[in-house]
């Protein structure tokens, strides 16, 4: 467990040294490595191989980009309109586009994680939502057990609109909160009350969504310990089961609408540190379990369990307990992880139609694995997620040799070991202490991508 002691022991010096552009591995490779030489054809491929497996489990992800306005923070893929008739239109696409991917899949459509994000899904009225949740259930076979999540703005999402989605089967909402002062809220162009939110909150309870969740950003703009310390008090009042606090990514050079955010309006990054700290601090104190690098859960909650047991994923949307081999992407922009290869779709909205109307896949570009990509995704996969590494587990999954296979970076590895931020033994890697705290640094040593990439243009956010 991580408590304050352990956190003031992370010195101004140690803090510098580490904080330095990084992935937060939702992927290995990283996004980055996609590129237009993989299209639709190698994506076929790739279906082709899947459908023979029809037992194998798949997470199903649809992307519903839209929004009435943009968050300055904001680094998703989003389309800013008032005119209905632009979503209707795009909605008519997506569901062309799903039976086009699941003809290819043959029997292979059980769904064992479902979820709609964005944009704001709830952007779309309660008969457009049904229509596409139809479309969906009558291509793929959602489990009775799947985990039907989806992303929920308390400023535009209704009661109604709650109602039909739990009628649906949506079980799990997340609620993006980011922080609850009025000066920060200015500042990234988003303006949600408390009340809002928590009546939001409660009428998901009433209707019994099985989870709820939380998300929460440090590091934004006019944030102080005192402001953010507020939220903080307020979140762990209403009591979600789970709460994501993402440290910002402040990344101009891609998302434009972050250059509207004046770099002196952000917190250092030993002020950006306390922020997580105070978080920290808050849930651990308030019976949370921290999980991974940025989530916490309440000890019942199966996340909180499956940490505990060393069985949590990580996949494009974050962590899950819900193992899939698979991972099939909807919609503009979607990414999707299908037997050894990443595909994303276009992120233009005409490329996207003019591609379903052609009745060929909307591909813009993705990666097929190498055998070392795999076995490295193995390895920071596992750390990314339970903190540990079974050697053993990894030689035999892969047939190597680990001392031999990743000799440079075991050596690489005794200056974070140093900090006290991992245990070494032959049979195992265990990342402790402020360790946790920099687990996104301890796996860059094990990415040979990032690496041969040292010293060119800004690619990542900050660590810290």
């Amino acid at each position: 467990m991580i408590d304050h002691t352990l956190m003031e022991s992370v010195t101004t010096e140690l803090l510098l040294k580490y904080d330095r552009p990084g992935p937060r591995y939702t992927s290995y490779p990283t996004a980055i490595e996609f590129h237009e030489g993989f299209g639709a054809a190698e994506y076929l491929d790739r279906l082709a191989v899947a459908r023979r497996s029809p037992d194998q489990p798949l997470s199903l992800y649809i992307h519903l980009p839209f929004c009435h306005q943009r968050c300055t923070f904001c680094g998703c893929t989003v389309i800013i309109t008032r005119k209905e008739e632009v979503s209707q239109h795009y909605l008519e696409i997506l569901m062309r586009e799903i039976p086009l991917v699941a003809e290819r899949l043959g029997e292979r459509r059980r769904v064992v994680q479902y979820h709609w994000g964005g944009g704001t899904p709830t952007y779309q009225t309660i008969p457009q939502m049904r229509a596409l949740d139809e479309v969906v259930r009558e291509h793929f076979d959602i489990a009775e057990d799947a985990e039907v999540a989806i992303e929920v703005d308390p400023r535009i999402t209704s009661d109604e609109q709650l109602t039909a989605l739990r009628e649906m089967g949506f079980n799990r909402l997340s609620m993006g909160v980011q922080d609850f002062s009025d000066d920060v809220q200015e500042a990234i162009n988003r303006g949600q009350t408390l009340e809002e939110t928590e009546a939001l909150f409660e009428k998901g309870r009433e209707l019994g969504y099985g989870s709820i969740n939380l998300d929460l950003v440090y590091g934004l703009p006019l944030q102080t310990p005192e402001r953010f310390g507020s939220t903080l008090e307020n979140v762990i009042r209403l009591k979600p089961d789970r709460v994501a606090c993402y440290s910002f990514a402040h990344i101009p050079w891609i998302r434009g609408n972050q250059r509207r955010i004046e770099k002196d309006a952000l917190p250092t990054a030993e002020e950006k540190f306390s922020l997580f700290g105070a978080a920290i601090r808050s849930f651990v104190g308030g019976g949370y379990r921290m999980i991974g690098m940025d989530h916490f859960a309440l000890p019942e909650d199966e996340m909180a369990i499956a940490a505990e047991n060393r069985r949590l994923h990580r996949n494009f949307m974050g962590y899950t307990v819900m193992p899939a081999t698979g991972m099939i992407g909807l919609g503009v922009s979607s990414i999707g992880d299908l037997e050894g290869a990443y595909v994303q779709n276009t992120k233009k909205l005409s490329r996207y139609q003019q591609a379903i109307d052609e009745g060929t896949l909307p591909v813009s570009k993705g990666y097929l694995l190498s055998a070392d990509d795999v076995i490295r995704r193995d390895v920071i996969t596992r750390l990314m997620c339970n903190f540990f590494l079974d050697v053993k587990g990894v030689e035999e999954r892969h047939g190597i040799d680990f001392a031999e296979y990743f000799a440079d970076e075991l050596e690489a590895l005794e200056k974070p070991a140093g900090h006290g931020f991992v245990k070494m033994s032959p049979g195992a890697i265990d990342v402790i202490g402020a360790g946790r705290l920099f687990i996104r640094n301890v796996c860059m040593i094990f990415d040979v991508h990032t690496r041969e990439k040292r010293g060119e243009r800004p690619m990542f956010s900050r660590t810290v």
